[in-house]
């Protein structure tokens, strides 16, 4: 018996280097007790710096965590059957959040808010909703590799990349978008809109206002739509501050207009609170016909009751969402500037950044070529010699060979400083290295000089004997 095409077809991307990495580690995960020599997990998005923060908020709610109101129990009304549309204490507890993250300078209505099992069914789902098999959208490189599963493995929709470049910092351009959209004319893809992530995974900055303005420009002129991912949006923690698009949309006055139903947020609960595990992401959208199809489909990947009880009880807390955004934010940037000052000390640079869990790392220099054979040879040495798991740049379709994604968030201090004398190590191992060689070069080189010296001398005497 022959399986059907999806489980047989070899395009979920499972196969990147980005998913290798996370294999080699498991087989050898460095612990600081049972395998101090193991590899240390850098490829991996996940806030771990604020659980002490959300423990001592369920040690002072108990009734939440015990699935009580009022000191009764409501295990039996929350394990029976939910009407897949969600708890509506849970979704307004989110847009709420949502509202307090962007400095309420928008609000959100719930009645557009869609419950998902994460960012990623949040993603697939809006391209289900907005696209069909073998039409496009565009996205900026470098972006985050599990876009080449979420939106595309069951969708059938193709990625059409946006090139963007070191040379201005990575920044989205109108040429470069023009660019994509005739490249994809040229594939015969129709394309129906633009994904991009704010703050940017891999690159950890916010998008400019600037650039928030020319793609609203962009999709109007062209009739399509865009989904700004801003799973990120609460790790901004250093100027400019993260602007939603949401904000640019009111500010312009396209509040109720045809384009501000043609723009669409995801959002999840993954990064900014860090709990991937609890599964809990959101599409918002200001159009009624994709929200009603969105929720249709959510019933195949749904937040369970207890978890949206349990968060609806933390969110609602106003005091503590709002000290634990400011707090998280803190130490965010501690810990993004201890990599920072850590990889500069090594004489690796890495992109300016400020906001995510991440750094865009640039190794061009210790490349041996400018290639992308010698960046997969730096990153094999990266995880099998160093023992650290950083995602290669080529994993996220950038255009330049030399540039890695290394995470910071998902690890304690002594782990992180321990992955920063490992590569230290490392390069200082390639220096030497590389001095050895030209000293040896050199070397040679003045050997080859006097050998030519004393040839010439000794032939300038033949001459002379030979004249006498």
């Amino acid at each position: 018996m022959t399986l059907s095409k999806k489980a047989s077809c070899n395009s979920h991307g499972q196969d990147s280097s980005y998913f290798l990495g996370w294999q080699e580690y498991e087989k050898n995960p460095y612990d600081e007790v049972r395998n101090p020599n193991g590899i240390i997990q850098m490829g991996l998005a996940e806030n771990q710096l604020s659980f002490d923060l959300l423990e001592s908020w369920l040690a002072e709610n108990p009734d939440a965590a015990a699935f009580k109101r009022n000191g009764e129990s409501i295990f039996r009304e929350l394990a029976l059957f939910q009407d897949y549309h969600g708890l509506p204490a849970f979704k307004n507890a989110m847009v709420q959040f949502m509202a307090q993250i962007r400095g309420n300078k928008v609000s959100f209505d719930p009645n557009n808010l869609v419950l998902t099992a994460g960012a990623t069914s949040a993603n697939e789902t809006l391209i289900f909703c907005l696209a069909e098999p073998g039409e496009a959208f565009l996205l900026p490189t470098p972006y985050y590799p599990g876009f080449d599963r979420d939106l595309k493995w069951r969708t059938g929709v193709e990625i059409v990349p946006i090139q963007c470049t070191s040379s201005n910092g990575f920044r989205i351009t109108a040429p470069a978008l023009e660019e994509a959209y005739q490249l994809a004319q040229k594939r015969n893809l129709k394309v129906k809109g633009v994904l991009v992530t704010n703050p940017s995974n891999p690159l950890g900055i916010t998008l400019t206002r600037q650039e928030l303005n020319l793609l609203v420009n962009f999709i109007d002129a062209k009739g399509i739509h865009l989904i700004s991912d801003e799973i990120y949006s609460g790790t901004a923690f250093d100027s400019p501050n993260f602007v939603s698009i949401m904000e640019v949309l009111v500010n312009r006055n396209y509040v109720n207009t045809e384009l501000w139903n043609r723009v669409h947020i995801v959002y999840s609960l993954s990064k900014d609170l860090g709990l991937p595990g609890f599964r809990v992401g959101a599409i918002y959208s200001n159009d009624h016909m994709v929200v009603a199809a969105a929720t249709k489909m959510s019933s195949f990947g749904l937040v369970s009751s207890q978890t949206q009880y349990l968060l609806s009880a933390m969110l609602s807390d106003k005091k503590f969402a709002e000290s634990y955004i400011v707090e998280n934010r803190r130490r965010l940037k501690n810990r993004h500037a201890m990599l920072v000052r850590g990889l500069q000390r090594t004489g690796i640079p890495c992109l300016e950044s400020n906001a995510g869990l991440f750094c865009w790392v640039d190794m061009r220099h210790l490349l041996s070529s400018k290639t992308f054979e010698a960046e997969m040879e730096l990153w094999k040495k990266i995880v099998y010699e160093v023992g650290l798991n950083i995602s290669p740049g080529s994993s996220c379709h950038c255009v330049e060979p030399g540039w890695f994604r290394v995470c910071f968030a998902n690890m304690s201090e002594d782990t992180l400083d321990l992955a920063i004398q490992r590569l230290t190590s490392f390069v200082n191992a390639i220096s030497s290295s590389e001095n050895k060689n030209r000293i040896s070069q050199n070397s040679s080189k003045s050997s080859r000089r006097k050998l030519l010296t004393k040839w010439v001398f000794r032939l300038s005497f033949q001459d002379r004997d030979r004249e006498r």
